[in-house]
């Protein structure tokens, strides 16, 4: 089954108790479903504040991964700011998992991460 990938729009709609992303994040977790979270996106959301449970019980499901950023994955990344023209380093992160396994990205910021890879497929959250 092909994963998911989420962008900092996605968590913070989950964190807003967004109802189409928590119903979304269920049946994904019911499904056994992977989800992808870039290490960069984790950072952006979170402030250990106990009004964020939804993103702390997210990341502690085994369905969840989080990307890391390496030395490898940075020249990849780097590679595609080249590329691109662009310059936000997170972003490309997670363009580069949904390319990888071919998974559609939810983002709240469709622009910025089509414009790293067009071929993506991206689902407005």
């Amino acid at each position: 089954m092909t994963p998911l990938v989420f962008d900092t729009g996605a968590l913070i709609a989950l964190e807003r108790r967004d109802v189409r992303m928590w119903h979304l994040v269920q049946r994904t977790s019911q499904e056994r479903r992977l989800i992808v979270i870039s290490a960069g996106v984790y950072a952006r959301v979170w402030r250990n504040d106990p009004r964020q449970h939804a993103i702390a019980r997210l990341v502690k499901d085994l369905t969840v991964r989080i990307e890391p950023l390496d030395e490898e994955i940075a020249r990849h990344v780097g590679a595609l700011l080249a590329r691109t023209g662009s310059r936000d380093v997170v972003d490309a992160h997670v363009a580069l998992p949904g390319r990888l396994f071919r998974a559609p990205v939810l983002t709240s910021d469709p622009d910025d991460i089509g414009k790293l890879d067009s071929t993506l497929e991206l689902i407005r959250v």
